[in-house]
């Protein structure tokens, strides 16, 4: 497990700002060193506005979009199309306005789908699917991501890995499908945390007051079956990206500054 590094930025536009230029910096890196990346997408408000930033930046143009794997790491599952599908607010946010190779867009399957209503074998399918990009130096059943990104919720749910529910407890499997959810809709897809702890980097963003004590309690050593975000970490590194008021209740000694 890798310490996790924090940065707190002054509110979540700078911190939506910063993220999307770290991530295009990371993704270019990866380009160069092997001539392809793969990120993990996350939702909500924090995950769409790093998005929207990233479509507002010059620097986007430095990404080859066509050598670019996207993944998510979680979705609801409704319908194609739906608003409040994470891939329909990506495809809204940034994924309409670059030059992806629609391939390489691995949107999780819908509830109206080939697999119907069936999201456990929605999931099955999704696990299929990463375990067929794998390469051999990944040594597992998914991608060595360059980058997962996780959204924080106020009840330390990361993906749809919720406290105590059956998916956050999950030690084999890499994709399963989230039935009960305390936040609507109660069917979704979900990466468990063996696949989101293969990935090189994992970065948690938080920002807002309500997800202060979520951020205090993850970072305080709590348990991953009660915290999933305290769960979340990658091989290489792991980094949290805050606002000031989603850091406000973490001690000063938690958060020197990260290395770049």
């Amino acid at each position: 497990m890798t310490p996790p590094q924090l940065v707190v930025h002054r509110d979540k536009e700078l911190m939506a700002q910063a993220a999307a230029a770290r991530l295009i910096t990371k993704i270019v890196d990866a380009q160069a060193s092997r001539g392809h990346a793969s990120v993990v997408l996350t939702g909500g408000r924090n995950g769409n506005g790093l998005l929207a930033a990233l479509a507002a930046s010059p620097a986007r143009d430095a990404v080859d979009w066509s050598r670019l794997d996207l993944w998510w790491g979680d979705e609801r599952f409704l319908p194609e199309g739906d608003p409040e599908r994470n891939v329909t607010q990506a495809r809204e946010a940034l994924l309409d306005a670059v030059p992806l190779d629609p391939a390489r867009v691995h949107a999780m399957p819908a509830s109206d789908g080939p697999y119907g209503d069936d999201a456990d074998t929605a999931a099955a399918a999704y696990a299929a699917e990463l375990a067929e990009a794998a390469e051999p130096e990944d040594h597992g059943p998914v991608p060595a991501f360059d980058v997962l990104m996780l959204g924080v919720g106020p009840d330390t749910h990361v993906a749809s890995l919720f406290p105590e529910l059956p998916a956050v407890r999950e030690t084999e499997r890499t994709v399963v499908g989230v039935h009960g959810a305390p936040k609507p809709p109660p069917v979704r897809i979900s990466l468990t945390l063996p696949a989101i702890r293969a990935a090189r980097e994992v970065w948690l963003l938080a920002a807002g007051e309500d997800k202060a004590e979520a951020a205090a309690i993850a970072l305080s050593g709590a348990g991953e079956i009660q915290a999933p975000a305290a769960g979340a970490y990658g091989r290489g590194r792991t980094l949290w990206l805050l606002d000031a008021a989603a850091a406000s209740r973490l001690p000063r000694a938690l958060y020197p500054p990260a290395s770049a």
